[in-house]
């Protein structure tokens, strides 16, 4: 009998362990949800939102997720969700920099090809005109201001800063030139070969 009740007890004791274990192992993992909000801050701060915005979205799904699990007390899930967004968000503050030095170089290109571009746009219209061809001039010229103007306020943004908006921008402007371009290319008759 004293044997069985020192099993019982001894289980009774095992069972009581386990139980304390399990609840320590089971606490909200609040710091690490701190911390990964910290370094997602971290992250905005250096503009990795505009630079490496998947990989910023990324890193925000994963804190949502690990506050989702946190309220629904998944605390193991939590943590690893949490653990997720912390060093995505880490490892996007170490990239941005050469995100945004990326963009910068392909910015310089485009606002080359756009003004090479406007360039072009001059050329073809002053070519309708002088063969009169039937085009919307007042369309193409305006365009071609604009992007005169817009040029200047690209070069601006790339001196400040801005690289984003400027690079946003450039895209813009290359595509309605290239669609100019095309328009009057469409309108123009082939060139009289010259013997």
């Amino acid at each position: 009998m004293r044997r069985e009740a020192r099993l019982c007890g001894a289980l009774a004791v095992a069972v009581l362990v386990c139980i304390f274990l399990l609840s320590g192992c089971a606490k909200p993992p609040t710091e690490e949800i701190a911390k990964a909000e910290k370094a997602l801050g971290d992250a905005k701060t250096k503009e990795a939102d505009i630079y490496l915005e998947d990989g910023f979205k990324k890193a925000e799904t994963a804190l949502k997720k690990a506050k989702d699990l946190l309220a629904q007390k998944e605390y193991k899930d939590a943590k690893a969700a949490a653990a997720e967004a912390s060093s995505g968000a880490q490892l996007l503050s170490s990239q941005v920099d050469a995100a945004k030095a990326k963009m910068k170089t392909e910015a310089e290109q485009m606002l080359q090809e756009v003004k090479a571009q406007t360039n072009e746009l001059k050329t073809l219209v002053a070519d309708a005109v002088k063969r009169k061809v039937p085009i919307n001039r007042e369309e193409a010229q305006t365009l071609i201001g604009k992007n005169e103007v817009d040029l200047i306020n690209v070069k601006v943004r790339l001196e400040t800063g801005k690289i984003r908006q400027a690079y946003d921008d450039l895209k813009i402007m290359k595509s309605q030139t290239a669609a100019q371009k095309e328009k009057l290319m469409a309108a123009l008759p082939p060139a009289p070969e010259t013997k």
